[in-house]
C-alpha cells in the first residue's frame, strides 16, 4: 500500500506517492498560481490528487499533507502567509472529499520536513531536533524525545518569526525583527541591492550565493548578516527545547559554506551555556523530497 503525500507552499505545489520504507515512487509539481480566488489555488491541487490516485490505482492507505502555515490542524484549515487568498481554507476536509473513506493528516511543511530528515536523513539518531527551511521564507519544526511535536493548533516550531531584532523590519506576519525579515532570500538580495550590490533586476538568492562565491564582499556581507540572525534565532530555541541537533534546508541553505561558516562562528557566541556547547548544525539530505516524505510519515503516525 501507498501514502499520498501532498506539499502545499506558495511557490509550488507537489504530490507524490510513498512507498512503506518511505521511498517516493511517484511526484508531481506545479507552480502555486498567483491569483486572488481560492479556488484557483485548490484547482491544481485537487488534478495533483486525482492523478496520483490514478497511478497508485486504488492502492492509497492514507493521506498527508504538508502545508506551508500558519495552519490550524484542530479544524483541519490554513491560512498560509505566502498564499494571501486562503485564510481558514478548509484544506483537510477538501482534500477528504476528493479522496473518501481514506484517513487525512495535516501538518506544517516545517513539521513534514524535520520528520522526513530525523527518518531518514540528517537528523537521524537525534533525539531533539530543529529542522529549519530557509528560502523565500524561513520555517521550521520539532522533534522532541524523538517524536514530532506540532504544538496546541500545529506550529510549534514555526521558527522564522522568532524575534532577533525588536526594531528591525516589519513582517509579513504583522510582527517586526523577524528572523525572516533578515535571513530569508529575499531579504538578503533586498539588504545586498540597498548596500550597493548591482545584480540584474531578476536576481534571486543564488545569484547573490554566486556573487558571493566569486569574491563580491556586499554579497559575502549579506549571507553573513542573515547567518548571525539564524544564529540568534537557533540559540535561543536550543536554549528552550534543549536540542541537540539543527538541520537546515531550503534554497539559501544550498549555499555551503557561504551560510554555515559564518553561522557556525555566531553560533559560538550565542550558545554559551554548558548543555548547548555540544548543539551540531548540519545541512539537510533529503531537498526538495523533503516535504513528501515528512507528510507521509506523517500519515502513518
Amino acid at each position: 500500500m501507498l501514502t499520498l503525500a501532498l506539499d502545499i507552499g506558495g511557490t509550488t505545489i507537489a504530490a507524490g506517492l510513498v512507498d512503506p520504507v518511505g521511498a517516493l515512487v511517484h511526484s508531481a509539481i506545479v507552480a502555486t498560481p498567483n491569483s486572488p480566488r481560492a479556488e484557483d489555488i485548490w484547482t491544481p491541487v485537487a488534478k495533483l490528487i486525482t492523478d496520483a490516485m490514478t497511478v497508485a490505482d486504488g492502492a492509497v492507505r492514507a493521506v498527508g499533507i504538508a502545508s506551508a502555515g500558519p495552519i490550524d490542524v484542530p479544524s483541519g484549515t490554513v491560512s498560509p502567509i505566502n498564499i494571501t487568498c486562503w485564510r481558514g481554507f478548509p484544506l483537510r476536509d477538501r482534500v477528504a472529499a476528493v479522496v473518501p473513506d481514506v484517513p487525512v493528516r495535516l501538518a506544517g511543511d516545517g513539521l513534514c520536513m524535520v520528520l522526513a530528515e530525523h527518518c531518514h536523513g540528517a537528523g537521524r539518531g537525534a533525539r531533539f531536533l530543529l529542522g529549519i527551511v530557509v528560502s523565500t521564507g524561513v520555517g521550521g519544526g520539532l522533534v522532541l524525545d524523538g517524536s514530532g511535536y506540532p504544538g496546541r493548533t500545529g506550529n510549534a516550531g514555526h521558527v522564522g518569526h522568532v524575534v532577533v531584532d525588536p526594531d528591525g523590519q516589519p513582517c509579513s506576519c504583522g510582527g517586526r525583527g523577524c528572523v525572516e525579515t533578515l535571513a530569508a532570500g529575499p531579504a538578503l538580495v533586498r539588504w545586498a541591492r540597498a548596500n550597493g550590490w548591482r545584480g540584474s533586476p531578476d536576481a534571486g538568492a543564488k545569484h547573490l550565493a554566486d556573487a558571493a562565491s566569486a569574491g563580491d564582499p556586499v554579497a559575502r556581507q549579506a549571507f553573513g548578516r542573515g547567518a548571525k540572525a539564524l544564529a540568534a534565532m537557533i540559540a535561543s530555541v536550543a536554549a528552550v527545547c534543549d536540542l541537540d541537533r539543527v538541520v537546515i534546508g531550503g534554497g539559501v541553505a544550498n549555499a555551503g559554506q557561504l551560510l554555515f561558516d559564518p553561522l557556525r562562528a555566531a553560533l559560538a557566541e550565542h550558545a554559551g551555556l554548558d548543555y548547548l556547547t555540544g548543539l551540531r548544525v548540519v545541512p539537510a539530505e533529503l531537498g526538495a523530497d523533503a516535504g513528501l516524505i515528512g507528510a507521509a510519515i506523517l500519515a502513518g503516525l
